[in-house]
């Protein structure tokens, strides 16, 4: 059974962050442990806002000592993180991924790069864009931008499948063996993904049946169901892209369900409902992938 270790943010009301990601890893077989990055009573989006705490990089610092003098950070096979906030926590992961590479070359890291979208622009400052580039990238096995985030850890639009390709190319330059754009914007919506392995790159374009509506915690629960299934069947990226896209497309027609029901009224994503879907990703759904 392998060992994750979540580091993102946290939800004491719905399903973003953390709150997204270990219960599924957890239904897919993995032994999850977490560090939150944040302790919000909601997430962000709620009309009368949100309390709760920050962690900084010290504290994420004594976190990691405690874990070390037990013996504990040696047991970890992979590793996540999505949302950060401040410099000084990104090099905090920056320390703690490259600790525990230099113990065990066997460690993969997946790293989300939250840094916003083109609906509501950035959510964070905007000088980690530099920081994911120069201390996070080259240390990631697999990263899962968005367009918005791809182009600016690339510094270049993205209008065309060719910029696509450019992007892609860009970001495994950048150190990741393996790259997800997890969304596109123009013309056709797709997700496209790279693997670099002894100097080739495999390509895949993915497209699926679009579910209407705003989602939070999506990118979130996306890149878990990424890491799992890619750790699950390793030589495989379509089989895991595949049954992640799957599962998330159920999932959000049980949270859009949900919410013309009337019984979800905050939008958040119905995971508690869609369990089965997540240890065994529906046939039916309707998802396309192809080499590029």
């Amino acid at each position: 059974m392998e060992k994750i270790l979540s580091i993102q943010s946290h939800t004491v009301y719905g399903y973003v962050g953390n709150k997204a990601a270990v219960f599924p890893l957890q239904l897919l077989g993995f032994d999850v442990s977490y560090i939150n990055s944040v302790q919000f009573s909601n997430h962000t989006g709620y009309p009368h806002g949100f309390t709760g705490e920050v962690l900084s990089g010290a504290q994420l610092h004594q976190l990691q000592q405690g874990l070390a003098q037990n013996n504990i950070l040696a047991k970890f096979d992979d590793i996540l993180t999505g949302y950060i906030g401040s410099s000084s926590f990104l090099e905090e992961i920056a320390f703690l991924v490259t600790t525990l590479k230099e113990k065990s070359a066997d460690l993969f890291y997946c790293c989300d790069p939250v840094l916003g979208d083109h609906g509501r622009g950035f959510y964070v400052p905007e000088a980690l864009v530099a920081d994911y580039k120069t201390k996070l990238l080259p240390i990631a096995n697999m990263i899962t931008p968005n367009q918005f985030e791809a182009e600016q850890l690339i510094g270049k639009a993205i209008y065309t499948q060719e910029d696509v390709l450019y992007a892609l190319e860009a970001l495994h330059a950048m150190g990741p063996q393996r790259v997800i754009i997890t969304s596109t914007q123009f013309a056709e919506k797709a997700l496209y993904a790279s693997v670099r392995e002894g100097g080739r790159d495999v390509v895949l374009k993915a497209t699926f049946q679009q579910v209407k509506g705003s989602f939070t915690g999506t990118g979130d629960l996306f890149a878990a169901l990424l890491l799992g299934w890619s750790r699950t069947h390793r030589d495989n990226m379509e089989l895991a892209l595949s049954s992640s896209l799957k599962t998330m497309q159920v999932v959000l027609k049980n949270t859009q369900a949900s919410i013309e029901k009337g019984v979800n009224d905050e939008r958040e994503l119905a995971l508690i409902a869609s369990r089965d879907d997540i240890m065994a990703p529906p046939q039916t759904a309707q998802v396309t992938i192809i080499f590029l």
